[in-house]
Parts: C-alpha cells; structure tokens; sequence
C-alpha cells in the first residue's frame, strides 16, 4: 500500500470541513443574484468561468506559488512581501477582510496543530488565506501544482454552494457545474504557475463592482 500521506493531507485541506469560515462568502455572487446579473445554472457558469481564468489564473495562484516557495525556503520577508501584494490586488474592502479572515482562522488552525511558522501570523492584519495555505501545503509534504488545485477547487467548489443557495439551483446543478468546470481548473492552475512577476494581474471590473455594492446591499445571507 502507498503510504505518501500527501494526497490525503491535501484532501483535508480542500475540504469544506476545514474551519476557516469560506461558506460565510460569496464575494459579490449575492450581489450578482440580487441585481439579476446570475439567473440560471449557465449564467453561473460564465461568472465563475470568467474568474478562474482572469483573477485566480491571473492573481491568486501565481503569488501562491511564490508564497509557497518563500516557504520551503524558510523566508519571511518574501512571504510577507507577496501576502501584501495579494491583498493590494483585492479590489474592495470585502474582498480584503474575506481573505484575511480565512488566512487568520487558518492560521490559528495550524498553530493548534503544532506549526510554529503559523505562530507569527495569528496576529498579523495583512495575512491571506493562500500565504497559510503554502505554509500548512510545504509543512505536510503537498507538492505545488496540488496545492494550487486545492486552491482552486475550494474556490470554486464555496462558489458553487453559494450559488446553488442564492438562485437558486439544485444539488445536481451544483455537481455538474463542479464537473464541467474541472477542466477549467487544469487549465488556470498550468496558465497560473506559469506565469512571471510581470504577468502577475488580472481584473474583472463586474466582480468589483457587484462586491462594493453588496458592502451596503439591505439583505443578505453572506459576507461579502
């Protein structure tokens, strides 16, 4: 029998159980749904589609892979470096306050399961959720290009299930979505970790613009 746990460590890190608050947010998707911008299973899929290709293939994932490199190599600079430069790329307040919320509630997460490198950030402000990600990803031994996939997938897999809620749609609309956009994954994740300092960018103007109304939308199930 394989006994490489690093598949199952990175499993438990893309599961929904892991308690870092993701379902608390829809990043402007409730906003979307509210206004009529998201309607139906197919306009859904566009408006993860568009984000998995510009912001997380363009943003996320190739400043995770630089995080994940400071990392291994035991540097804080370059990894407080890149973590604010993740958040200087969210484009609203609750975009920044999701993101270092998860980061913190990973971050003390790992501290509890004894990573000392965690320690240090618990009460840092500027922490995103991918710098702890890279951090619980080198400690446990998961490789790069699965940790940018499990990146990927919570991402959207928490999309999904916000979407599935809001529309709303159905349970098999939700594992069809999931299924059909697995390719997608593949292909931000060979395009994001690709990519050099000076291609790092991306921007969806609909995205910021549904999340800053959502910051004073009257009813709402979600966060952000």
């Amino acid at each position: 029998m394989n006994r490489d746990l690093s598949l199952l460590r990175a499993l438990q890190l893309a599961s929904p159980s892991l308690p870092v608050g993701a379902y608390a947010y829809s990043q402007g998707l409730e906003w979307a749904v509210a206004a009529g911008w998201v309607v139906d299973e197919e306009g859904l899929k566009r408006w993860l589609e568009d984000q998995l290709s510009h912001t997380i293939a363009g943003v996320d994932l190739p400043i995770l892979a630089r995080l994940y490199c400071a990392a291994q190599a035991g540097d804080d600079k370059a990894m407080v470096s890149w973590s604010r430069e993740l958040i200087a790329l969210r484009e609203t307040r609750e975009l920044v306050a999701d993101d270092c919320a998860r980061g913190r509630a990973l971050a003390r997460l790992l501290r509890d399961l004894g990573n000392q490198t965690a320690v240090d950030w618990v009460e840092r402000p500027d922490v995103p959720f991918a710098a702890m990600l890279s951090v619980a990803a080198v400690d446990w031994g998961v490789p790069l290009p699965t940790i940018a996939q499990v990146y990927a997938w919570s991402w959207l897999e928490n999309q999904v299930l916000a979407g599935i809620k809001l529309v709303p749609l159905g349970q098999v609309c939700g594992q069809r979505l999931l299924r059909d956009s697995a390719d997608r994954i593949a292909a931000a994740c060979e395009d994001g970790l690709a990519r050099g300092d000076d291609q790092i960018g991306g921007m969806l103007p609909i995205v910021a613009l549904a999340s800053s109304l959502h910051e004073t939308q009257y009813t709402r199930l979600f966060r952000s």
